[in-house]
Formats: C-alpha cells, sequence, structure tokens
C-alpha cells in the first residue's frame, strides 16, 4: 500500500470529504462525487443506471423515510430517464466546449475589450469555498461546493447514491447532511492542508469515446442512423425553463424580483425576511396611508371601531390619569379635559403624530385668556388687557397620551368582548344579571373587567359550556357534541338542594358588597329560624348522595357563599381600595438572602425594609424594582398587606352580621364570620399580587421615563461649535485616544475628520512627552509631528477619550502641549471682522457611542482597515460632529447605553419604546434634508424617527426618490406628480405629517424653488407665510398678482429673501390676524405664525442647546466605572502595590486611580521599614482616606486599625421602617455559625487574589468580560485554592487547585494540581495555560456559526423548526449548559421525524471533550461529532 493510498483512506474517513451535502437555500442533498461524470472511478453510463432504476429510486426513498408505491406509471418513469440522459449529454458538451481560466486569460490578452464572463451569483449568500482540485479545473459538486445554490437533479441523487453503496469505501448515511464548510482557514479562505488531505483518486472521465468504445467515423455512422436526439429538444427545454425558475434565487433589492416568477417568502427564510423588513405584512405597513409607528401601536385593535360614546369617554379617563400629577389650578381642568380632546381628535381622526400636532397644532395646547390691568396713568394709551397664556400639555404628556390610547382601545375591546358573551348567553337562555349589566358598562380599569370576567365565569359556567357547545357543533358542520357530563364542585351546590343553605345565611355576596362600599340603599341581614346545623340536618337542605350529611351540607354551602364573596365585582372594587389606601410593603430575607446579603451588598438597604406605603415607592421607584429583581433571586421575599387588617375586618364583620340576639342569630353570625374570613384570605392573595404587578409597573414607567428625559438631554446638543462660527456649524476634529492602554507605554492612537466626516488622515505616536529644557532633555519625536498635524490641518478642536484612568494624564499632557507650543486653531472673524485665532480646545468627550460604534459592524464596513482604537477616534470625532446622527445609527442598540442606574431593572423594550420617542421628538426638532438622506446614508438613518414615517416607510421614501430621479425638488414632489412622471413617495395623511420635517436647501437660482420649502412651515400654511410676506413688504393685491402670475405662487417670498427684508416681518402685528383666523375659521394659529415670522428669517434655525461638556463626576465615571455609590472615603478596597521607597508607597486601585501611602499610614511601628513588610506586585486591602475625583488621584492607608474599620453608609431611616431586632438577630447567627466554622484567612500575593467566597466572587465578575478570573481562599483547607472565572453572563466555574511543595502553611504552592491531570508550578501560568486557555475555546465555541445564543429548549425548538421546514435535511447546534459550567449541549436531529438528541462537550485547556475523544478546534469537533454518529449508526444496522 503507499502512501497516497493511506491519505485517501484518511480523506475517506472524514465525513467532510465523504458524506452527503445539502443545500442550505433550497435543501436539495447532494452526492459527494470523485469525477468529472462518474463516482470512485465508475464511468457514467446510462445503459448501467437504467437497469437498476427502479431499484435504486425504491432504496433511495426508503433510506429518505418515504413509501414506495409500487405501481409507478411507466410514462412517468420513461420521462424521467429522458430527461437524465438530456442533462447528462448537456454537462458533456459543456464541459467539452469549456474554458478553462486560462483559456480566459490568453482571450483577455489578445482583446482588451474582451469582458471574462462572471458566474451571476445570488445576493445575500454565503461564501463558497473549494479544494484545491476544484480552483486547479472542473470538478463536480462535493462538499466543497455544499451550499452551491444549484440543486442537484433528484434521480442523480439516487443512483450516485446507489453507485456509493456499492463501493464499501463510500459508507454512508442518513447524518451525513450535517457538513457544512468546515474546510475554513482563518481569512475565509480553504486550508490548504485539509484540502491536499482531501483529494480524491476516482478517474477522470474522457468523453464519449472512452464510454462508447467507437471511434469518429462509427459514431457519424450512429448519429445518421438514429439522429441527433434533438427531436424533443423544445419540449424539454420548456421543462428545463419552468425549473431554473423554480430555483432562481431573488435578489430582495430587485423591484422586479416578483414579476420573475417567485416571491421572496419562496426563497428565504421568514426571519431573514422580518429581518430586512421584508414579509407581507410589511409591505402592507408601507402601502396603508397611515403613519407606521401608529400601524405597529394599533396593530392589535385595527378592527375596533369606538362609538361616539366612547370617543368621549376615552378624552374623560386619560384626562383623569393625566389631571392628578399636573398640579394646575382647578379651573383650569375644564379647559384641560377639552385639549386632551382635542389631541385625541388629532391623533385618531386625522392620523397627526405628537410632532405635528407639537409643531402646528401648539395652538390647542395652550389655554390663554386677556386678563385685565390696572391702567397706568403715565401710558393712557396703553391697553388694558393682557394676554395670560399658560400650556397645558407637555411634550411627554402627548406621548403619554397615545399610550393611555392604546390602553382604553384594549380596555373596550375586553369589554365588547365580556358584552358580547353576555349577550349571546342572553340569546341562548333567557335571564337576566343584574350584577354584569351594572358593573360592566361601568369598569374602566382592566382589573375590574377581570373581576367582571371572572364572575362571569363563576355564575354561568353551565350556561358558558353549553354556548361552547354550539359554537363548536356549528363550527363542525352539523357535528354534535355532548356538552362535558362533569360538573364543577360549585355548579353542583348551586344546581342542589344545598343552595337553599346558602341563601339561609340572610344576604347575598353583592348586597353585602354593597353596604360595605355604602352604594344604593342599605340591605339588612336576615337570620332563619333554625340554627345552621339543625337546618343543615333537614331534608329540605340534604341532597344524598353528595351531601348525605349535614356536615357536608354546611361545609359545601359555606365554601360556596365565600367563593360568592370572593367572585364578587364590587368585593374585589372594596379591597382594592383599600390595599391601594392602607396597603404596606414589606420585605423579609430568605435563608439564602441571610448569607448572601451582607453590609456591602447591594440589596442590603430593603433587607429588613418593613411598612412602605405605596407613595413612598413613587419617589423612588428603582428600590421597589431592586426588590423584585432580589425575590427573583430568590434572596427576599415581598409581602404586601393592609395597615389596619384586624380593624378592616371587624367594620366587615360588623356589615355581615345580623342585627338580632338571640342563641340563634349569635349561631349564624359565627357561620357568617368563618365565611368572610374565608373569602378575606383569598382576597389577599388576589390583591397582594395585583398590588404588586401594578406597582411594578408604574415604576418601571417611571425609570423608563427618567431614561428618557436623560436621553433627551444627550440628544439636545448641537454639534460643538468652533470659535467664531454659528451655532449648528460642523467643525473639524481631530480625535485622540490611548484606549485602555498605559500611559508612556502604548501607543495612542489618532484620526483626522472633516466636516463632511471623512476621515483623511489617521496613525499613532508611539514617542509622545514633553522634555525638559533646563536638564537637555529633548521633546519625544511624536511631539513634533503633532504640532505639524494641527498647523497643516488647524482643527476646531482636539476631542479626547479613553477607557482607563491613564487617560486623564494624557489629557494633562496634551495640555501642557497646546500651551507650550501655543497650538491654535482655525482662524475667523470677529465682531469687528479681524481675523484672529485662539489657543486650540481640547475637550474630553463622551465616548459611550465610540465604544459601540469601534467594534460595529459599520465600522468596520467604513473604515475596513482601521485598527479598533482608530474607529474608536473617529466615533468619538463623529460625536463632537453631531451627536444626533451618532445616536439614531445605533438604531436598537441605543438600548445598551447606560442612562440611568436602574435601566436594568426595566424590560429592554419597554426602554427602547421610550427612548425612541426621544429620537422623534429631536430629529422632528432638527429636521433632515431630504436630499442629503438620499446620498449619505448616515443622515439616512434619521428618517426613520421623522412624523408619519419609520423604517419601511423611510426605505419606501428613498427607493421611489431614487426612481424618480435620486433628488426631490419641492415637497409637494412627495405625494407624486403625474405631469412630471413622478412616482408617489407617501400617501396624503403620511406627507402631512413628514412635510414640514423634510426640508429642501434654497437655491436662489432657481426661479421653481419655494423658499418656504426650506422652513419648518408646512405647505397647509403656505398661503399665511406668503400672505405675511406680502404684508411685510406692503405688497397690494395687484403687485402680488403681477408678481406670482411671473414667477410663480413662492414669488413673493423668493423677493424677500432677494430684497434682504427678511427683518420687516418683525413689525407685523399678528395678535390680530390670529384672532380673526380663529373667529372666522375657526383655527388657532398664534404660535404658527410665531414659527412662520421665525422661519422667514433664519429657516430652520438650530434650536438644539450647545454641545454639552462633561463633568468632573461623569468624567470620573467614565474612566473608573465607578460612582459616588460605588467607591468613596473610608471605602477599604484592594491595591496593588507598584513602588515601595524609604518613606512611602505607590498603589493602583482596580479601577486605574492611582495614589500614595505615606510612612504615617503604612504601619503604626516606626521602627520597620516599608520595605520589610510590602513588596512590589503585592495586593493588599487599603483604606481610601481621601479621593480627588477629578484629578482620579487618592491617598491609602495600610494601618490595621484603619483597615478594620471602614467607613459605613449612613442611611437616613425613619422609626418603624426598619426591623433592627431581626438585623441583630441575624447578627448574632451569623456570628456564631462563623465562629464555628471559621478558619484563618489567607492573602497570597497575586494581583488576582481576593478574600472572596464563591458568590462574592460571583457577585465581583458578574460585570467582568467572558474569561476573567478571581484567585479566592478555598474552604477545603490551607493547602487548597480555588480559582472562579466567569465561563458566560451568570455562569462561573470553581476550579479546585490543590498546592503542593508549600514551604509554608500560608505560602502557596510550588506545584498546582487541578484534577489530578493539569499540574502547573505557578499561579500566572495556570491562569494563561489552563483557564485563558478554557476561554478561548468558550470563545470559539460561542462565535461558530453552529452555536445557539438560548437555552437548550429553545435550541431545540429551533432544530425542530428547521427540520419542519427542511424534511430532506438534518441538522444540528450547540447550546451553553447553564448548569454544569464548562459543559456545552450538542444538540442535533437527523430529519424531522427523527428524535432530538444531545450530547455533553467539555470545554478543557486547548481542546474540546466528546465521549471522551480530544479535538482540537471546532471543525475538528465537527467532523468528530459525524464520525462517531456514522460508526453507531453504522453499528446500529450491524
Amino acid at each position: 500500500m503507499s502512501a497516497r493510498d493511506l491519505i485517501v483512506g484518511e480523506a475517506e474517513l472524514d465525513s467532510q470529504e465523504d458524506d452527503e451535502s445539502f443545500d442550505e437555500e433550497t435543501g436539495e442533498v447532494r452526492p459527494k462525487t470523485n469525477g468529472v461524470n462518474g463516482i470512485n472511478g465508475h464511468i457514467d453510463d446510462s445503459s448501467e443506471e437504467e437497469d437498476d432504476d427502479d431499484d435504486e429510486e425504491a432504496a433511495a426513498a426508503i433510506r429518505k423515510d418515504f413509501i414506495v408505491e409500487d405501481d409507478e406509471e411507466p410514462e412517468e418513469r420513461e420521462r424521467r430517464r429522458r430527461e437524465r440522459k438530456k442533462r447528462r449529454r448537456e454537462e458533456r458538451e459543456e464541459e467539452e466546449a469549456g474554458l478553462d481560466e486560462e483559456d480566459f486569460d490568453l482571450i483577455g490578452e489578445a482583446n482588451p475589450e474582451f469582458e471574462r464572463r462572471t458566474t451571476n451569483e445570488p445576493k445575500l449568500k454565503r461564501l463558497k469555498r473549494g479544494h484545491k482540485e476544484d480552483r486547479d479545473g472542473h470538478r463536480p459538486k462535493g462538499v466543497d461546493n455544499i451550499f452551491d445554490s444549484e440543486e442537484e437533479d433528484e434521480d442523480d441523487y439516487r443512483n450516485q447514491r446507489q453507485l456509493h453503496r456499492a463501493d464499501p469505501r463510500n459508507a454512508r448515511d442518513e447524518f451525513a447532511d450535517f457538513i457544512e464548510e468546515d474546510f475554513e482557514g482563518p481569512d475565509g479562505a480553504p486550508d490548504d492542508d485539509d484540502a491536499d488531505i482531501a483529494r480524491t483518486t476516482g478517474r477522470a472521465y474522457t468523453g464519449i469515446k472512452d464510454a462508447t468504445g467507437l471511434d469518429e467515423a462509427a459514431l457519424e455512422d450512429m448519429k445518421e442512423a438514429f439522429g441527433e436526439g434533438d427531436e424533443y429538444d423544445w419540449a424539454l427545454n420548456i421543462q428545463d425553463q419552468e425549473d431554473e425558475a423554480e430555483q432562481r434565487v431573488i435578489d430582495p433589492d430587485d423591484p422586479d424580483a416578483i414579476a420573475k416568477g417567485l416571491e421572496l417568502k419562496d426563497v428565504f427564510e421568514p426571519s431573514q425576511l422580518a429581518e430586512k423588513l421584508l414579509t407581507d405584512e410589511d409591505n402592507s405597513i408601507r402601502a396603508v396611508d397611515v403613519p407606521e409607528r401608529f400601524q405597529l401601536a394599533r396593530k392589535p385593535y385595527k378592527d375596533l371601531l369606538l362609538t361616539p360614546e366612547q370617543f368621549k369617554e376615552r378624552g374623560n379617563w386619560i384626562s383623569d390619569l393625566i389631571w392628578d400629577r399636573k398640579g394646575l389650578p382647578s379651573e383650569l381642568k375644564d379647559p384641560f379635559r377639552k385639549a386632551v380632546a382635542k389631541v385625541l381628535e388629532f391623533m385618531a381622526v386625522d392620523e397627526y403624530e405628537v410632532p405635528f400636532i407639537i409643531q402646528h397644532r401648539k395652538d390647542w395646547l395652550i389655554h390663554s385668556q386677556k386678563v385685565p390691568v390696572t391702567p397706568d396713568p403715565s401710558n393712557p394709551g396703553a391697553p388694558d388687557t393682557v394676554l395670560d397664556a399658560k400650556k397645558l400639555l407637555t411634550h411627554s404628556e402627548l406621548w403619554r397620551i397615545a399610550e393611555f390610547d392604546l390602553k382604553f382601545r384594549a380596555l373596550v375591546e375586553k369589554r365588547n368582548a365580556l358584552s358580547d358573551t353576555y349577550t349571546r348567553l342572553q340569546d341562548m337562555a333567557d335571564f337576566q344579571d343584574d350584577i354584569l349589566e351594572d358593573m360592566l358598562p361601568t369598569a374602566t380599569t382592566m382589573e375590574e373587567l377581570q373581576d367582571v370576567q371572572d364572575y362571569l365565569h363563576f355564575q354561568h359556567a353551565s350556561r358558558l359550556a353549553n354556548l361552547a357547545a354550539m359554537n363548536a357543533s356549528s363550527a363542525a358542520n352539523g357535528t354534535h357534541r355532548r356538552p362535558g357530563s362533569s360538573k364543577a364542585l360549585f355548579d353542583r351546590v348551586r344546581n342542589s338542594k344545598v343552595y337553599g343553605l346558602v341563601r339561609a345565611f340572610g344576604i347575598t355576596a353583592d348586597a353585602f358588597a354593597q353596604n360595605a362600599l355604602k352604594e344604593g340603599r342599605p340591605h339588612y341581614t336576615e337570620d332563619p329560624t333554625e340554627r345552621p346545623d339543625d337546618l343543615a340536618d333537614s331534608e329540605t337542605i340534604m341532597d344524598p348522595p353528595d351531601y348525605s350529611t349535614g356536615a357536608q351540607c354546611l361545609k359545601a354551602a359555606k365554601a360556596m357563599f365565600a367563593e360568592e364573596i370572593f367572585l364578587s365585582p364590587r368585593m374585589r372594587k372594596l379591597m382594592r381600595l383599600a390595599y391601594y389606601q392602607d396597603g404596606v410593603i414589606e420585605c423579609f430575607r430568605t435563608e439564602k438572602g441571610l448569607r448572601r446579603i451582607d453590609e456591602n451588598h447591594p440589596y442590603y438597604d430593603f433587607k429588613y425594609l418593613r411598612n412602605q406605603q405605596m407613595r413612598d415607592f413613587a419617589r423612588q421607584p428603582d428600590l421597589f424594582l431592586r426588590m423584585i429583581r432580589a425575590e427573583e433571586e430568590g434572596l427576599v421575599e415581598i409581602k404586601i398587606r393592609m395597615q389596619n387588617a384586624e380593624s378592616f375586618k371587624k367594620k366587615l364583620y360588623s356589615v355581615i352580621e345580623s342585627d338580632n340576639f338571640s342563641e340563634v342569630a349569635d349561631a349564624w353570625n359565627r357561620e357568617r364570620r368563618e365565611v368572610l374570613d374565608m373569602a378575606i384570605l383569598k382576597l389577599n392573595k388576589i390583591m397582594a399580587r395585583g398590588v404588586k404587578e401594578n406597582l411594578k409597573n408604574e415604576c418601571e414607567d417611571q425609570v423608563a421615563q427618567r431614561c428618557r428625559e436623560e436621553f433627551t438631554k444627550r440628544l439636545d446638543q448641537a454639534p460643538y461649535k468652533p470659535k467664531g462660527m454659528q451655532l449648528g456649524t460642523i467643525p473639524r476634529v481631530l480625535a485622540i485616544s490611548n484606549g485602555a492602554g498605559a500611559f508612556g507605554r502604548e501607543a495612542v492612537c489618532w484620526a483626522w475628520v472633516e466636516e463632511d466626516g471623512r476621515v483623511l488622515e489617521n496613525g499613532k505616536f508611539t514617542d509622545l512627552f514633553l522634555g525638559d529644557p533646563e536638564r537637555g532633555q529633548e521633546d519625544g519625536v511624536d511631539v513634533k509631528a503633532l504640532v505639524k498635524l494641527v498647523e497643516r490641518r488647524k482643527p476646531d478642536v482636539i476631542g479626547l477619550s479613553g477607557f482607563s484612568a491613564d487617560t486623564r494624564k494624557l489629557y494633562k499632557l496634551l495640555e501642557e502641549i497646546i500651551e507650550r507650543k501655543d497650538l491654535r486653531g482655525a482662524e475667523y472673524e470677529d465682531e469687528d471682522n479681524i481675523e484672529r485665532t485662539d489657543r486650540l480646545d481640547l475637550v474630553i468627550v463622551n465616548d459611550e457611542v465610540a465604544r459601540l460604534y469601534q467594534t460595529s459592524q459599520r465600522a468596520m464596513l467604513e473604515h475596513p482597515g482601521f485598527a479598533p482604537l482608530t474607529r474608536y477616534c473617529v466615533g468619538l470625532a463623529k460625536y463632537l460632529q453631531n451627536p444626533l446622527k451618532e445616536y439614531a445609527a445605533l438604531a436598537k442598540d441605543i438600548i445598551s447605553i447606560t442612562l440611568d442606574p436602574a435601566q436594568s431593572y426595566v424590560p429592554q423594550e419597554k426602554i427602547f419604546k421610550f427612548l425612541e420617542t426621544a429620537l422623534v421628538d429631536i430629529v422632528n426638532l432638527v429636521g433632515v434634508e431630504i436630499n442629503d438622506a438620499v446620498s449619505d446614508w448616515y443622515t439616512a438613518n434619521l428618517l426613520p424617527y421623522v412624523s408619519g414615517l419609520g423604517p419601511r416607510k423611510a426605505q419606501q421614501l428613498l427607493k421611489v426618490i431614487n426612481l424618480n430621479g435620486g433628488s426631490v425638488a419641492t415637497r409637494a414632489e412627495l405625494v407624486g406628480d403625474a405631469d412630471q412622471q413622478r412616482i408617489g413617495a407617501v400617501g396624503q395623511r403620511v406627507w402631512a405629517n413628514c412635510a414640514s420635517f423634510l426640508y429642501i436647501d434654497f437655491d436662489s437660482s432657481d426661479q421653481d424653488a419655494d423658499y418656504l420649502d426650506n422652513t419648518r412651515v408646512h405647505p397647509e400654511d403656505y398661503e399665511l407665510g406668503r400672505k405675511m410676506a406680502a404684508d411685510a413688504l406692503e405688497l397690494d393685491e395687484e403687485d402680488i398678482e403681477a408678481e406670482t402670475s411671473e414667477n410663480g405662487l413662492g414669488a413673493i417670498v423668493r423677493k424677500l429673501v432677494r430684497d434682504d427684508q427678511q427683518e420687516k416681518v418683525n413689525d407685523l402685528i399678528l395678535e390680530e390676524y390670529a384672532e380673526q383666523l380663529e373667529r372666522n375659521f375657526n383655527q388657532r394659529k398664534r404660535a404658527t405664525l410665531e414659527t412662520i415670522r421665525a422661519e422667514l428669517q433664519v429657516p430652520y434655525e438650530e434650536l438644539r442647546d450647545n454641545f454639552t461638556l462633561l463633568s468632573s463626576e461623569e468624567i470620573f465615571t467614565m474612566f473608573t466605572g465607578e460612582t459616588r455609590d460605588t467607591l468613596y472615603e473610608g471605602m477599604v478596597v484592594p491595591v496593588s502595590i507598584k513602588r515601595v521607597g524609604e518613606d512611602y508607597i505607590e498603589a493602583r486601585m482596580d479601577c486605574g486611580i492611582e495614589g500614595t501611602i505615606p510612612l504615617s499610614e503604612i504601619s503604626s511601628r516606626s521602627d520597620i521599614s516599608p520595605r520589610q513588610l510590602f513588596q512590589q506586585f503585592q495586593t493588599v486591602q487599603a483604606k481610601i482616606m481621601y479621593l480627588n475625583r477629578k484629578t482620579l488621584a487618592a491617598t491609602f492607608s495600610l494601618r490595621e486599625e484603619e483597615v478594620r474599620h471602614p467607613a459605613k453608609k449612613e442611611h437616613d431611616r425613619v422609626p418603624g421602617d426598619w426591623d433592627d431586632a431581626q438585623e441583630r438577630a441575624d447578627k448574632e447567627s451569623m456570628k456564631e455559625q462563623n465562629d464555628v466554622s471559621g478558619r484563618t484567612q489567607r492573602v497570597v500575593k497575586h494581583p488576582l487574589f481576593k478574600p472572596f467566597n464563591s458568590a462574592q466572587a460571583q457577585e465581583f465578575l458578574g460585570s467582568q468580560a467572558r474569561g476573567d478570573v478571581v484567585i479566592r481562599p478555598s474552604s477545603k483547607g490551607v493547602d487548597h485554592l480555588a480559582v472562579t472565572w466567569k465561563v458566560s453572563d451568570n455562569i462561573y466555574q470553581h476550579i479546585d487547585v490543590l498546592e503542593l511543595d508549600k514551604s509554608s502553611q500560608f505560602s502557596s504552592g510550588g506545584t498546582l494540581k487541578i484534577g489530578g491531570k493539569y499540574t502547573y508550578t505557578d499561579l500566572d501560568e495556570l491562569i494563561v495555560n489552563h483557564v485563558k486557555a478554557m476561554a478561548k475555546k468558550v470563545d470559539e465555541m460561542m462565535l461558530n456559526e453552529k452555536y445557539q445564543n438560548g437555552s437548550k429548549a429553545e435550541t431545540e425548538r429551533w432544530l425542530s423548526t428547521y427540520t419542519e421546514a427542511n424534511p430532506k435535511r438534518s441538522v444540528y447546534a450547540f447550546c451553553i449548559d447553564p448548569k454544569h459550567p464548562g459543559y456545552f449541549f450538542l444538540c442535533f436531529k437527523a430529519g424531522q421525524h427523527a428524535q432530538l438528541q444531545s450530547w455533553a462537550v467539555k470545554v478543557v485547556p486547548q481542546a474540546f471533550e466528546l465521549q471522551r475523544n480530544m479535538y482540537p478546534d471546532m471543525m475538528s469537533l465537527c467532523n468528530g461529532f459525524k464520525l462517531l454518529f456514522t460508526n453507531m449508526q453504522s453499528g446500529k444496522r450491524r
């Protein structure tokens, strides 16, 4: 056997080379072939195949789990044979006539105009790769081009499967479909080593002469006798065209794709279409002329129609919800209600979004009235009244109205559904329920409607069952179905004689609730003449066999009456009012919380919290949300109770009891009290649950609103204003950063960004430091380079930021360079028109957007050759140039920005919804130049937030503009212009919403340009603007008519601008004009007229605030990640010693802040040198004595008496709000436990060592990156250490390290062993070669395309869904095992009907372990898995 045979054999074992492949897009299975027209050297002779066609197809069908039918038509088999012959003939002809790469190169050299033929690859398709043979010449499809979009012929698949089965070297199984592009190098190219191993040895097919054994003359004779065989090519061509149309890959960006024969949904997965907004629903949203955000929000209620009464009810309902928090005078309540009703009319009837209302209907949001003033004797001509205007609704409240409108629609929909159910019940069985008819129309909350629904299902359960049976029978086309024979317990009681005992209680549940609520006339409780037990024993009550004894009857009656009270809508209303008025919230720690929540834990401030009112959490909503999170973690239990529960219950006793004085009355009252106790017990549970849920939602809304307000501040920033320039001018920026690098030791990156956003230069500074002329020390080389760069480019500002406290040092250095070298910015003219320059500005930039930008796909596409830190600098520069565009470009990633400390406790969907409204507000405040949006995608990112638009309509808008020529001349063009053959980009309603927020730069040289198209003036108010311009120019009607007839409708405004007479509009008196418009046309336009006046002078003036510089506190948090709550003076923290001197020590905290330890704070003993106590790189506990948050410097103390007494946070607690007794008891208990199980605390000289237990280590690593490590003491003794590292979010692996060769009890071991298998000499080696090696493997696993970022159940659902959509394919995926850190699940499904299976994959240093086999990388793991499964299946078949 030769070496080549060994190599071939090795390749055949590899499932990638020999398994079947499958097309990911089409699901077609392709067998592996090893020759042009043959398999493993077998000649592809049709005469051999035809004899075994039926057997081959049957065998293939069996393997595919299909049923073989023996009665197949002969005509069908004959048709398939003809198709196979034709395809093989075409392949041979194409091969013989084909040109290889060298032929094309020769043609290109001879004829420079020749264009090389290229393959039309469909878009949105994975990269295909092949082995060396594929690059060298033609090869049939195999593993290498497994994802080729062309489908294999089904019959070829069967034939090749049969031939492979005949060759033992080509053993195959149904699991071969798993192979997917495993031979891949790091750069996406084929791995040459794997390709070499995978070479095949099949013989090449040389042509027809070799196959038939005939020479050319004999072939000619054969053709003359039998013809060319193309008599029926016309029919086969038609079939081929149909097949090609079915297999064509559609370009989603091709507008004619559907016309070519297929719809997108026929080719792409639903998730792909949804991601690109190309589903049928998305297309419908584009087509409907309603604002996109309205369509999405109202989707659940699109079929709901409100009656006029419900319209009025909605206005009052929403007004009541907002009014209580307004704090306006009571005399404004009626105008406020009218304003809310008008806003709802704008939203629901006119389909206007919030930005339109706030901009063009703001007069309806203001209440103005003339107030008389005292006459001024010195000014007899002064008016006797002044206009007093009060704003009724704010921006945020308009968004709340829109949200409340949705809630009201949900309320009405549910109420209508209940009313419809009640009506159908009445139609079926003639009855009347007064409680339903009273409570249903007056229900104003979802809780009250739920109460009514619960009552309906309880009181009329049997009728509802009959109604459901009738509906089912009618839906089954006459198939009758018997109603259920089993009845609920309470139905049996209600339909038995025992219910007479319920009536004997003397009052109904609803009457009792009415008395308690003091509604209507009072109802009196009547006592029967017999005692409860005597009456229960009577024949009138007992109802055998279910209720054959008096005790059974009484027990059932009491349970029934208690249930009626519990389900009474009025009783629930009473209890809900009591809970909201007198309810208190208390927090109780669990056994787990007792151990986990210590005084340094963030949850300690509510560990023993008691007696908190609802209003207390209104002031601090984050407190309740943290309590909810702690409860979810099992650390505390939240309990809600009524403050005066006993007195409340006694009041209810007095209401339900009778006033009679007798032994019988006392007996019945005892039973009534017991019934009430049973009902209240159940009511307490449901009320507490409802109050908790409502309070949680309210707190979430408050935190989300705080995030919105903070985000609005960050959006409401104009570009950084260069000196001497107007607000809104884009600066030229030089951005510099050292990233996370150590100052002075690592390179500093920089990028120069022009005002148009182009990055013209970038580079690095490696020798940037100032010398000392007095000592003869020269400046670093890069100081001169920086000076030359500034002098050449003349930046307006230098932006600086970074990831560590060392960035503050870089800032100080740049400040000194600017001052010493007198670096100056660009020249500008001052107020006296004198050219001047100022000292160059240096700004620390908020980097929250740049951090996301540097690793984003967007940055990699824009600057593919830049280093991540250079892209980070680009992000800083662009943030200085336009913060709004940078935030808008993040899209849904904006939720990654921290805006509030409690933001993480609120669902991300809710946070995004609130942040989106802030983006909508500011984008519409700034406006979008529509032609810039067409040519610049950064500007186009703003379009989805324009009023009336959204992602889908913005896409449609840009698409239509490009179809119309790529530019917009007037706003009116957006709705289409048949005369100019312009397609409408938006409908009339959407256009009305967005028109004024899409502006077009005014070109004075264009006679058709309308100046008002460049303003915030809405087209509906253009006539007002033109009239104001005419009045300012003092033109009469004849002058106006002459000007407009000659130069168009916009001529008057153009004349005003051309003559530079805009300031004349300030002389106009608009008040009278506004009164005239309101009086004659009912149009409130006072504020609109002021807007027109301002826009005629300065169109689309910059209304954002000045660029906000970061405060010292914000810079401190950005560079260190710490806040005043997490780092403060008096706190004890671990520090790493950098340098030990004779009388001082320099140390550094984990957050990067450096500080000194003076001699007096090192030790209380003055006779010992610091170098005798401490050494460099040692980690020790130190107390912060002084912290300078501006310079990021600190002073520490190492003295034992200081470290033992850290500062404690002072909590301002009201007496009675904290359970001091429980706190003391718990501390004593924990102290006793520590005394029993306590051990000497170890300290290891390593920067990663922390004196933590496992819980503290996990908490510490919670905010760290994946793969970060903590070394800590072990509970197994002084000869063990524990290493905890973060596998993934909330998943941590604890590694036990055995220490050998220890010189003393507390020293580190000279040999470290893990699991008796791995041995290391020190902790650094262990961290790098063990933990970091495993972390690298975890990253490799999670970055693999086969990894599913979800639970095992979610992964298995995905596998099932995938195989259902692709029944011919097998699929596998990896997911993490959260219960066993360091393990992953390999889940797989070998076909649609196969069983879901999973194997465990263990991460070990440098490898993955599967079934006790080691695999060095993911490709080897995948191939090994396939081979293991193949062998397992082969074993089963044997």
